[in-house]
């Protein structure tokens, strides 16, 4: 699978530019500040209906103009598709595919795929937990596109039951009764326990499939390292109990002639309904939902240490890089290659490293890079390359 065509419509910088790429590797070549990197990330927001670079759409849109447009026709088996999002700030987007409209935005996922290495990845080792919830959501909705629909309601369910704990709460401080609001907040009790079992279910699920990808990805781009160097685990807001923890749902059986059997351990919606009990009154004081997948962690480490806080810049690089190609093996093994995306990457590396990087996504089917200067691109990954500046994209000879 690749994108063979480019269109773009008041998105960030261009009020309209039309790009022919192809399979293969290809590099925009720009100053800083040119739009090299607003191309791969329309590409990169068609895929993932979410911007790298902001959490809002209105950025994207062109100043001025009241939407913005990102076209792109794909390739997949020899048979080509034109995928459109319009990005309306304020206002439901509207996609389409080969010009028929489709009832929701969300039914482009999983049309096209991408993975996308970035500077701004560094935060996904240093920056708060909430940047490795994204990052596992969002490889979550490439894998299985039916989890936006989940994240989605879940944040609704969210939103509403924090509205209720404030207003509970207000009422309990002032000497009124918050009878109400908490009869209602046992419905979204029940609601928010099973969508965030769903969720941390799957992203438990990811965590175990992603470990050994990630460590041999580590061992390839990190010098001297050893695929058991680079560990990732999840680490919910409460402690699990029973065969939850290990993702076995599988009842637990009697032994004739032997002891009686354990408990059975409690479902992950149940566990979490009694987390939330318990911490009623917390949240209560607080007016904020204390218990879910909203304050889950992605945690990280290099051999027993924390990777945040005791990594060097080049470890927190390298990690960084390795979560990046485990996903891309990840949803390799799954389907069709992903567009694998290197956003001004080689600048920030040297020599060794670019070397090694540029050997690992050779023989991916499309690779785009973005670039300052044209010998940031490492050889091994030399093709086709377009000059950047003055809002104009131009093929070179």
């Amino acid at each position: 699978m690749y994108v063979a065509h480019l269109s773009l419509h008041d998105f960030r910088s261009y009020p309209a530019v039309e790009v022919e790429i192809g399979p293969g590797v290809t590099s925009f070549v720009g100053r800083n500040g040119q739009g090299k990197t607003n191309l791969v990330e329309a590409i990169d927001y068609l895929s993932r209906l979410t911007s790298h670079r902001v959490a809002a759409d209105a950025p994207l849109v062109r100043k001025g103009a009241d939407h913005a447009v990102v076209r792109a026709a794909v390739i997949r088996d020899e048979r080509r598709a034109v995928l459109e999002i319009e990005i309306n700030p304020g206002r439901s987007n509207r996609a389409r595919i080969n010009r028929s409209p489709l009832p929701k935005a969300r039914e482009l996922l999983g049309l096209v795929r991408t993975v996308l290495f970035s500077p701004e990845d560094l935060a996904l080792v240093k920056g708060d937990p909430s940047e490795r919830r994204r990052f596992a959501d969002d490889l979550l909705v490439q894998v299985s596109p039916r989890y936006a629909g989940t994240r989605a309601d879940y944040d609704r369910v969210l939103k509403q039951r924090n509205s209720l704990l404030k207003s509970a709460g207000v009422a309990r401080r002032g000497g009124a009764s918050a009878e109400s609001a908490l009869s209602t907040l046992a419905v979204w009790d029940t609601r928010l326990a099973e969508l965030g079992a769903e969720m941390m279910r799957r992203r438990m699920q990811l965590v175990e499939d992603l470990t050994p990808l990630v460590g041999k990805a580590y061992e390839a781009v990190a010098r001297g390292a050893s695929r058991d160097d680079a560990i990732i685990g999840y680490r919910p807001s409460f402690a699990l109990t029973g065969s939850e923890s290990h993702l076995d749902d599988a009842p637990q059986q009697a032994v004739v002639g032997g002891p009686a059997p354990a408990p059975a351990p409690k479902p992950l919606e149940q566990q979490i309904l009694d987390e939330l009990d318990r911490r009623r009154r917390d949240e209560l004081d607080r007016g904020v939902s204390l218990v879910g997948p909203h304050r889950d962690e992605l945690e990280l480490s290099l051999g027993d240490l924390p990777l945040k806080g005791y990594a060097s810049h080049g470890e927190s690089w390298s990690f960084a890089l390795a979560l990046r190609l485990a996903s891309y093996d990840l949803l390799r093994a799954g389907g069709d290659d992903p567009v694998l995306i290197l956003d001004d990457v080689f600048a920030e590396l040297d020599t060794g490293r670019r070397a090694q990087l540029a050997d690992l996504v050779a023989d991916a089917e499309q690779v785009l890079i973005t670039a300052a200067v044209p010998e940031d691109v490492p050889t091994q990954l030399r093709g086709r390359r377009f000059t950047v500046a003055d809002g104009e994209v131009v093929a070179d000879a």
